[in-house]
């Protein structure tokens, strides 16, 4: 067996491959594109965005810890500290100390981040469903036969 089709990474890219990885990359840029205006033109940054989406689309909650926030966000937790900081002045977001363990604290939407998130998540959406087809993880799996390294002539 060779290395391409034990690792399908370790194959050589074609040059429809590099077309595929280069339309993906440019439709996922015209979508983070999109985030950037629309959530600028609300008057929120896109991480403030983010974070408030990652709490509200917390998997079996309506919360979240700042660790786990940094975790979906992908980032430090100082840095979502800071982030949480800024959303909590503008009135998007609260701490609240956890009922069950009062060392941790919860991050909540506010009813104002309720609303923004709203309108900005259904904005999101619909230049989603614009992009169906568009926005698609390219099919790069080496075809039968194609070598790890290009054929000699």
């Amino acid at each position: 067996m060779d290395d391409a089709s034990e690792n399908p990474a370790s194959a050589a890219m074609t040059k429809e491959d590099y077309e595929k990885l280069a339309h993906f990359r440019y439709q996922l840029r015209r979508f983070l594109r999109f985030s950037e205006e629309v959530t600028h033109r609300r008057g929120i940054t896109v991480l403030q965005y983010l974070l408030m989406l990652q709490l509200k689309g917390f998997p079996g909650r309506e919360w979240a810890t700042v660790g786990e926030l940094a975790e979906r966000l992908q980032a430090q937790p100082h840095g979502i500290v800071s982030l949480v900081t800024r959303c909590e002045n503008a009135g998007l977001v609260r701490r609240h100390a956890s009922k069950s363990d009062k060392r941790r604290v919860e991050v909540r939407l506010t009813a104002k981040g309720e609303r923004c998130l709203e309108s900005l998540a259904r904005m999101h959406r619909a230049e989603l469903v614009s992009l169906a087809g568009l926005l698609a993880v390219p099919d790069l799996a080496p075809a039968a036969g194609h070598a790890g390294s290009p054929k000699e002539s």
